[in-house]
């Protein structure tokens, strides 16, 4: 069974002459322990399709289904409990709360749901991200890079079936930016994760097994353990494709 799982998934803005179909009846499975990004043209509908798998927006037709669990047969109550509890999340303004130190950041799903950490998990997850050092201070006593640390090992502390990371590398520099991939590829390897990334960074998505591309709200095409040469000329490709006038 695929991780995540997405079935003829469609995603209607609106409605008449001004409807826009962000997703047209995409179909594509993400095998769980691999590190996949997802990618396209601006408005070819990728970040769409990232917030339904992660449902953090329902989709007007289709299923989309995490493990075993369709998110259509879930209630909002059942499935805000199954993004916190089964689901991690990475994002590119970091979104940590300015109050809380980085331990008490990484450790805030828990907080929420009323459980304790896992030390030797909690332990195991900071030494991956190298945080180590850092567990005291504030989001504003750390760097951008560091800040995307804390919210890598937040993503990572409830042991999610699926992390999400929407475009993690956008507001780092470039070294900053290589250390996170870097993670977010330690997470894959060492500790077994599924990670589904948007990007439109061509190195970020050579960092993966897999690129999935959408091209006007339709899956295109994908490659296996892609260089960034491939990706270019696969991105070439789907624009000559492209009717004129388009």
């Amino acid at each position: 069974m695929p991780a995540l799982q997405a079935t003829d998934l469609s995603k209607l803005y609106g409605s008449g002459e001004a409807a826009v179909h962000a997703l047209r009846g995409v179909t594509v499975a993400f095998e769980a322990g691999r590190f996949h990004a997802i990618m396209g043209a601006s408005g070819s509908g990728k970040s769409t399709l990232l917030h339904c798998l992660a449902g953090l927006d329902r989709p007007t037709g289709g299923t989309v289904r995490i493990s075993d669990t369709a998110l259509d047969t879930l209630n909002d109550e059942k499935l805000t409990l199954l993004r916190r509890d089964h689901v991690g999340f990475v994002f590119q303004k970091f979104n940590l709360l300015p109050v809380l130190t980085a331990r008490e950041n990484i450790v805030l799903p828990l907080t929420i749901a009323g459980r304790r950490p896992d030390p030797e998990w909690f332990d195991r997850v900071v030494a991956a991200v190298g945080l180590a050092d850092r567990l005291d201070h504030r989001p504003a006593e750390l760097s951008g890079g560091q800040q995307q640390r804390v919210a890598v090992a937040r993503a990572l502390m409830t042991r999610p079936w699926v992390v999400f990371a929407d475009e993690p590398t956008g507001n780092l520099d470039s070294r900053s930016g290589a250390e996170v991939l870097g993670l977010l590829r330690d997470a894959v390897a060492q500790l077994g994760q599924t990670v589904v990334m948007v990007t439109h960074d061509l190195h970020a998505a050579a960092h993966c097994d897999r690129v999935v591309f959408l091209q006007d709200g339709r899956y295109a095409a994908e490659l296996e353990s892609p260089a960034p040469d491939d990706i270019v000329a696969m991105l070439a490709r789907l624009d000559a494709a492209v009717p004129a006038g388009r």
